[in-house]
């Protein structure tokens, strides 16, 4: 029976408190699901999609778990952006006492003073791989003493080809630990790593895999791509709210943000070839309002915990099908409604099939008419 309030799951009354002062009242349905087999200790796979709740149906049983055994958490995500919002997320519901302390390991920071900060033995390690494996290299760390991991969008992580790195970090972690793995989808190398690494796991899904959100709303633009540009500055000019625009390339992204500006349009932009300054002070920009629009590279669309987006623009399909879900996930996130427009070039039928078929609905087909 599915709980209307946090009460009932087996959450230790102080982080009750916390909760009820965040206001955060109604637990989401893998939030339901995964927290009580977490908190008994079991392995757990979660398969739900973005803005459903995942990072506290893992850190509340994270945090609950460390204060009553000894060792450190290790949560491994696929991006900083993603690292930081972790963190976030965890120091709103972390106890003032018992030396709950996190560090970030990400690239792109400073190595001196993730260094410092490791020196003070945290409980909790929030990385990307590659720098997570840049420090057991320096020996400036080591996970000897870590008793639960948590493996944040797995299926991305695999996607960015970080399975090497993965393989590489798990032979440095005790047997002897708990496991969660939460992820969108579960394609068969998410099998292989649960068969391998995970004892008797408790599988919960909340969600199909490919089921996008609820209250999305989708529709399709069929527009020749030396037409996008005009198509999207009339589309922008039909909504009032926060825009989340997708490029393909870093390069698409760049030229997509240098044109809006020039149109007056306060745009920003998130991807790779940006520092991890620029990266965050693009997503701060966005999150207060200074932009209204944020043109980024599939890099962003997971993760990224921006609340109230009104539209998500695919300025290009995807490459990969199943990001159109995470793509269009940014938006109708925690219940809202939101809309999601996608451009299609007159031959690109084939992908308009093949996300219709992921996501077992018809799409809304618009043709521009501006001609």
């Amino acid at each position: 029976m599915p709980h209307s309030n946090f009460f009932g799951l087996g959450i230790a009354p102080g982080i009750l408190d916390t909760l009820n002062r965040l206001r955060f009242t109604v637990p989401t349905p893998i939030q339901q699901k995964a927290i009580p087999p977490a908190l008994a200790g079991q392995d757990v796979i979660g398969i739900a999609q973005t803005g459903t709740g995942k990072t506290l149906a893992f850190g509340i049983p994270l945090i609950q778990r460390l204060a009553q055994i000894r060792g450190r958490g290790l949560i491994l995500v696929p991006t900083r952006e993603l690292a930081i919002q972790v963190e976030e997320a965890l120091r709103k519901i972390l106890p003032s006492s018992g030396g709950f302390n996190t560090v970030v390991l990400i690239g792109g920071a400073s190595m001196i003073m993730q260094i410092q900060i490791l020196r003070r033995q945290p409980r909790i390690l929030i990385a990307t791989p590659g720098r997570l494996l840049d420090h057991l290299g320096q020996r400036t760390t080591d996970l000897r003493d870590i008793t639960m991991l948590i493996i944040d969008e797995a299926d991305r992580m695999l996607d960015m080809g970080f399975a090497p790195q993965i393989d590489k970090i798990l032979k440095h972690l005790p047997t002897e630990r708990q496991t969660m793995l939460f992820s969108a989808t579960i394609p068969a190398a998410i099998i292989k790593i649960a068969r391998s690494h995970m004892k008797l796991p408790v599988q919960v899904e909340i969600a199909p895999t490919g089921t996008a959100a609820e209250k999305v709303t989708q529709e399709v633009y069929i527009v020749r791509r030396e037409e996008k540009m005009d198509m999207l500055l009339k589309v922008l000019g039909q909504y009032h709210g926060t825009v989340l625009l997708f490029s393909r390339t870093k390069r698409g992204a760049s030229k997509i943000t240098r044109h809006l500006c020039q149109r007056g349009h306060n745009a920003a932009e998130i991807h790779s070839n940006r520092s991890l300054s620029q990266r965050k002070q693009a997503l701060e920009g966005f999150k207060l309002g200074r932009y209204r629009i944020l043109v980024a590279t599939d890099i962003a669309a997971r993760g990224i915990d921006v609340k109230g987006i009104e539209l998500v623009i695919n300025y290009d399909l995807p490459d990969d099908t199943e990001n159109y879900v995470h793509r269009i996930g940014r938006t109708g996130r925690a219940g809202q409604a939101g809309h999601a427009i996608s451009f299609a070039t007159p031959e690109q039928k084939k992908d308009i099939f093949a996300i219709e078929k992921l996501i077992r609905t018809p799409l809304k087909i618009s043709r521009n008419n501006s001609r």
